[in-house]
């Protein structure tokens, strides 16, 4: 007989068992000693049965935890003839396996997606331990190094020891650029990375970029700009001198054809030509001495200084120069224990030149106001502004104020705010300019 109901056949069980040790102490009150002891065994086996019986869920139980723990989701739990509560039991379990099924699908199927990505994207990507042993490297980095695999960072030795050094002690968030040399090409590599921990493990995920050809292509836009505003400056100068010395030629070989001496007149006009000869090479001449000074920056001394004092001695520098321009000249530092690591002397004249810059387009401003203003930005870095209220900068010249002797000044040379440029690269920093025509302009220095 089979009983489907696990209460009933528990019950059955234990009236059983009770039936069968009442017979025994019966049979004890016999004077048979054989039948007593077969009820015993008897006994003994119900017991055994009924645990056996009572301990099945709980295997059932173990073995579901154990496909959990190994991931052995392909397997399915039936507990028949239990009662309606076993079955519960039983559609939870499976229901369980399914959905542990269904993630661990979706899982694989996240995996799939991202190392297809990571494989197949255009950008150098490469995983590795502190300790040089490498995780994972994508098909860009071994084509960018012409290589088929890579287990430890040292074996990049071969192709450069500084990419290697630059490899193991990069700082997250920080960025490098290193140039590799090799047989038949040049390679500049911008790096950066970040790092993670894995299960207690320090992983880094660096980034490599190749930017040999935007360089190039900058560094050919910065010398044509270049380029065309030396021509321009030195075709103002040669331009007078060619056609004043062909006048002269003209003038004397005229007087030497006739055989007469010149008159008065005439030695007045190659007197006047030779001054103006003379002023126009005078001019070609600083003009040179001037691109002479642009390269001879003094390397910068570094040293903390808080901005507050540094704003306050360009104030006393400039502070009659903006009162005889009658210019509202506004300072704000927050917070005010900002400090810095800079040359204050470089820096200061880098404000200097663009106060100045600020005074000069604020001529015949109504209302003219500069403002400066010291501050953290969003990456926490420092940050000074230098703004006004002027007239603005057309956007076409605003792409070439930072290019050496360009100005649009009558009397300026056009290369304070290519200094102020190169001053701020020595520093590690940048200096940007926006501005809106009748709006104002404003120059950002970031450290």
């Amino acid at each position: 007989m089979v009983f489907r109901n696990f209460k009933l056949v528990v019950l059955f069980r234990i009236l059983l068992l009770t039936a069968t040790i009442f017979l025994f102490f019966y049979a004890l009150t016999l004077s048979y000693l054989t039948t007593p002891f077969l009820i015993g065994l008897i006994i003994v086996f119900e017991i055994y049965s009924l645990f056996k019986y009572l301990d099945k869920t709980n295997r059932d139980l173990a073995s579901f935890l154990e496909s959990i723990r190994f991931s052995e989701f392909s397997r399915s739990f039936k507990i028949e003839g239990m009662g309606s509560s076993f079955d519960e039991l039983n559609k939870a379990f499976n229901d369980v396996i399914l959905d542990f099924q269904k993630v661990r699908s979706e899982k694989e199927e996240q995996y799939q997606y991202l190392q297809s990505l990571v494989r197949n994207i255009d950008v150098s990507l490469i995983t590795y331990q502190r300790n040089g042993v490498v995780d994972m490297v994508n098909n860009s980095f071994k084509k960018l190094f012409q290589i088929n695999s890579l287990k430890n960072i040292h074996d990049l030795n071969e192709i450069s020891s500084e990419l290697v050094d630059t490899l193991l002690t990069l700082e997250p968030g920080n960025n490098k650029l290193v140039k590799i040399q090799a047989d038949d090409d040049i390679l500049q590599l911008a790096i950066s990375g970040i790092e993670f921990k894995i299960h207690n493990k320090s992983i880094v995920l660096v980034t490599i970029k190749d930017i040999q050809n935007v360089l190039e292509d900058q560094e050919t836009e910065s010398w044509q700009k270049l380029i065309r505003v030396l021509t321009h400056e030195i075709m103002n100068s040669i331009t007078p001198i060619s056609s004043i010395t062909s006048t002269l030629d003209l003038m004397l070989k005229d007087s030497k054809s006739h055989d007469t001496e010149p008159d008065k007149d005439s030695v007045e006009d190659i007197h006047m030509a030779i001054q103006t000869i003379n002023k126009r090479s005078n001019g070609l001449l600083h003009f040179v001495n001037t691109y002479r000074n642009l390269t001879k920056i003094p390397k910068p001394n570094f040293k903390i200084a808080k901005i507050n004092e540094v704003l306050s001695d360009i104030h006393l520098l400039v502070k009659e120069e903006i009162k005889a321009s009658n210019v509202d000249y506004k300072v704000t530092v927050t917070p005010e224990s900002i400090e810095f690591n800079a040359d204050t002397k470089l820096i200061e004249q880098v404000l200097i030149n663009l106060i100045k810059n600020a005074i000069h387009a604020l001529e015949e401003r109504e209302n003219p106001l500069i403002r400066v203003k010291a501050y953290y930005n969003k990456r926490g870095r420092v940050t000074i502004q230098v703004s006004d209220n002027g007239q603005g900068i057309l956007p076409d010249v605003l792409d070439k104020i930072f290019i050496p002797f360009f100005t649009t000044k009558p009397k300026g040379s056009g290369i304070g705010l290519s200094l102020s440029k190169q001053i701020m690269r020595l520093h590690g920093g940048s200096i940007t300019a926006t501005s809106e025509i009748d709006k104002g302009t404003t120059f950002t220095l970031t450290f």
